[in-house]
């Protein structure tokens, strides 16, 4: 019996929103081409599915295509802006178990300037207020941080906190996915900063989970500062992205669309198996973009769990007593940073920002 897979499914393009930091509303898919039931079906055994978009609450059928799912995968979240409160209600009535993740972008003003949603964040903490009043457990906050929200980070866990929701954070990305190639983060030392409170919140918590997400902020930190992935990435291996177009890729980092096959027209076992699949792999084991996403960052924490584990035991238990457990500053390249013995625009050039990177020439 073949081992369960970590998948993706990006069931539409379609976005209500117009985030600062993605384009892909620029470049919708059109209804009558995204991933149709019969395709779904297709789809191999999961532990763990996230659904995303776009906007997946814009399929009217979304509710259909969960179905599907739960015959494949153990546990599904679903990744929304939480505008469409009324048919992520609905749809959390059927499937109770489900996890939802909203994508909140800072506290009122913010997020409403970075996602161009008009009271968006109203609709958003309203859908989670809701859930929560209905008994969800699986419900929490997403958050891409960058220069603008950054002092928002820890305001935002506190809520998260009080609410007793999960938290989970990214950094800016550049991808085909994001249909952005520019996105750099400017005042790196500020926004360390920020993520240092938060590593030292959790690290204080009584949550392992917690911990372990101290962890992949920690990872947060030496990705701002365009260092190697602290883990190595096997996406492609046991981990994939299916986008609305029935193309299987290893994930939505890299700088072009990666396609290992499409699943609208062949079978998972002869797609999975492929030589177009395994040449995609070869580019994943020279990838040196080092994204820090918690779709590729997570199942490598479970797979190698003896990296974070350390880390935890290091920073939690033999700093027991220590009021602050953790600083930016213990990365060296923080303090060279820091010291001026690297330059901003030396970190800059080793982004994935083409723009920075053209500087090189």
């Amino acid at each position: 019996m073949s081992k369960k897979l970590n998948g993706t499914v990006i069931v539409t393009y379609r976005c209500n929103a117009k985030c600062t930091m993605c384009n892909r509303y620029k470049e919708p898919s059109k209804p009558e081409e995204e991933i149709s039931l019969e395709t779904i079906r297709k789809l191999p055994e999961m532990y763990f599915t996230n659904i995303t978009g776009g906007e997946p609450f814009i399929r009217e059928d979304l509710k259909d295509i969960v179905r599907e799912l739960y015959k494949k995968s153990d546990r599904i979240v679903i990744s929304t802006n939480g505008f469409f409160t009324d048919r992520i209600v609905d749809l959390c009535r059927e499937f109770p178990q489900i996890g939802i993740r909203i994508s909140i972008e800072g506290l009122e003003h913010t997020n409403n300037e970075i996602r161009g949603l008009e009271d968006g964040f109203n609709r958003g903490y309203t859908t989670l207020k809701t859930l929560v009043d209905m008994g969800m457990k699986d419900v929490g906050f997403g958050m891409t941080v960058q220069d603008k929200n950054a002092p928002d980070l820890v305001p935002l866990y506190d809520i998260s906190d009080e609410l007793g929701m999960e938290f989970a954070t990214a950094s800016l990305h550049n991808s085909f996915y994001f249909v952005e190639s520019n996105n750099i983060i400017k005042d790196r030392l500020m926004v360390a900063g920020n993520f240092e409170k938060l590593i030292n919140k959790l690290l204080d918590s009584n949550s392992p989970k917690k911990w372990f997400r101290a962890y992949f902020n920690h990872g947060l930190i030496n990705y701002i500062f365009s260092q190697k992935r602290l883990l190595q990435c096997d996406m492609s291996f046991d981990t994939f992205f299916i986008d609305p177009y029935g193309d299987v890729m290893p994930c939505n980092g890299t700088k072009e669309k990666e396609v290992m096959g499409n699943l609208n027209v062949q079978n998972w076992d002869e797609l999975w198996n492929s030589e177009q699949a395994n040449e995609v792999r070869k580019k994943v084991r020279c990838c040196n973009r080092n994204c820090w996403m918690i779709g590729s960052v997570s199942p490598a924490m479970h797979k190698y769990i003896w990296v974070p584990a350390l880390w935890v035991i290091k920073h939690k238990f033999l700093r027991f007593f220590k009021k602050k457990k953790y600083s930016m500053y213990e990365n060296k390249i923080v303090r060279d940073y820091r010291d001026g013995k690297v330059t901003k625009e030396e970190l800059d050039k080793c982004s994935t920002c083409e723009n920075c990177s053209a500087r090189k020439s």
